[in-house]
């Protein structure tokens, strides 16, 4: 993901379910989200770290340990070649079956999803991918300098683009999840108790896109299958 946080707003009940179910999740953050939060009084280098702290407690809250920055520049990311052996890189050595990111498409009925970041972050991740993580001849440093054999990961997992078609019941989770938010004080404790309110609004609207019972919570997402 672009930014400490996406991935809690986006997938952290799924993956509550996925950590208790003893699957190994590793998270990737491209940026420390530097130029995020709202004190003028703190610099960005403070607000980096702050960040990176938060990130690594939210994980907690949902079972995961490893928790991994790449320090690009919040704001500034495109779908570089450099970004795209990065992920890789990365890839590689944890050699997942599944990879969630965002979604590279520009979300029109609901904006806050299709940061540039989040769009340059989910096309670089896809390119990563495929090709670049299974051709043993992409990026050949990879394996001549670092011995990262090519990795063939099965599918990806797109969250907050204009379609979807998956949904994860995630209701017994909520309460991980909102937790994970709340270790994002930086970014969400303004939001009060408002924050619960605005994840059961949109978590409701996933569960009845999904055909779900009405009370019923879910992520969104659009699988692709990379095989």
């Amino acid at each position: 993901m672009a930014h400490p946080d996406d991935v809690d707003f986006s997938s952290a009940g799924s993956i509550a379910g996925w950590t208790g179910q003893g699957v190994e999740v590793v998270y990737l953050m491209v940026t420390d989200g530097d130029a995020g939060g709202f004190d003028d009084g703190i610099t960005r280098a403070e607000m980096a770290e702050l960040r990176r702290d938060e990130q690594r407690a939210a994980a907690k809250s949902v079972g995961v340990t490893d928790v991994r920055f790449l320090g690009y520049s919040d704001g500034r990311v495109e779908a570089t070649l450099d970004l795209r052996r990065d992920i890789a890189r990365v890839i590689r050595q944890v050699r997942p079956d599944r990879v969630v990111t965002s979604s590279p498409e520009r979300n029109y009925q609901r904006i806050y999803p299709s940061h540039p970041d989040h769009r340059a972050v989910g096309s670089a991740t896809l390119d990563a991918v495929y090709p670049d993580a299974r051709n043993p001849y992409a990026f050949p440093e990879l394996l001549a300098e670092e011995g990262l054999a090519a990795w063939t990961a099965r599918e990806v997992w797109l969250s907050g683009g204009p379609s979807a078609d998956h949904y994860v019941d995630v209701t017994e989770f909520l309460p991980r999840k909102l937790a994970a938010l709340k270790a994002h004080a930086s970014q969400t404790a303004h939001l009060g108790d408002g924050l619960e309110e605005m994840v059961r609004a949109w978590l409701g609207s996933n569960a009845a896109a999904a055909g779900l019972p009405e009370g019923r919570l879910a992520e969104a997402f659009l699988v692709v299958n990379t095989t």
